[in-house]
């Protein structure tokens, strides 16, 4: 039984269907990368296991449960948690406060959980007290990520997280997912720069109009020729 299986997932926006029998796995604690060119339905694969995007085929479960006609408030509360690419921290509120809201679910003293985040990103710690929309958009990136990780979930969902920040800034949030990671939480991410993405990921997916192309292991796809030539620049 996987960890999240979301299954011949099918569905889009209005009557037009962008998912053409999609389907991803994750397992307790890997890091699952889904890459592939724009408008291959990446973003919208991720909407639809986090519940944004009412699917017309197919079904997500999480731990074998199937929560194909949740919310994704309920989700959340079943142990999801979803960074979406823009618009994902509070700009006007302090970055402890945008952790704080991170935790509105809880009842438990969240102290433990914020200190974890603090020593995630240490520079999160030294801009508490500051405006989270006056940060670089690395730090912000960070703030969201941190903020998910407040729900205490059991899968991290990012959209894009590295998109707009500089490469040393994508290497160090790349290794702060790995750490996540190791910690027991699953990750599933859209990511654009994709060799990079496949070099940390336990399993890929490479997208394609809305269909699954090529499902291997992040090496096994680096490692591919097919795959290299088309989706990684040779």
């Amino acid at each position: 039984m996987s960890f999240l299986l979301a299954e011949n997932m099918t569905g889009g926006y209005g009557a037009a269907d962008i998912l053409h029998g999609c389907t991803l796995r994750v397992e307790k604690g890997q890091i699952a990368v889904i890459v592939g060119p724009n408008g291959a339905g990446k973003s919208t694969a991720m909407k639809a296991v986090f519940g944004m995007l009412k699917l017309r085929g197919g079904h997500v479960t999480l731990e074998g449960e199937d929560i194909t006609q949740l919310s994704p408030q309920a989700r959340v509360a079943k142990g999801m948690a979803f960074v979406p690419q823009t618009s994902n921290v509070f700009p006007s509120m302090s970055v402890e406060e945008n952790l704080e809201m991170g935790a509105f679910l809880r009842r438990d003293n969240v102290a433990a959980t914020m200190e974890q985040v603090y020593t995630l990103f240490p520079i999160l710690k030294d801009k508490r007290r500051q405006a989270a929309g006056e940060l670089s958009g690395g730090q912000r990136q960070q703030v969201a990520v941190g903020r998910a990780l407040m729900t205490e979930p059991k899968l991290l969902m990012l959209d894009e997280p590295t998109a707009g920040v500089s490469p040393i800034v994508m290497d160090e949030l790349f290794d702060r997912i790995i750490e996540v990671a190791r910690s027991g939480i699953s990750i599933l991410m859209v990511e654009q720069n994709a060799r990079q993405a496949l070099g940390i990921a336990d399993m890929g997916y490479v997208l394609v109009q809305g269909s699954n192309r090529y499902t291997d292991t992040g090496a096994a796809l680096l490692a591919d020729p097919d795959v290299r030539r088309t989706f990684l620049g040779g």
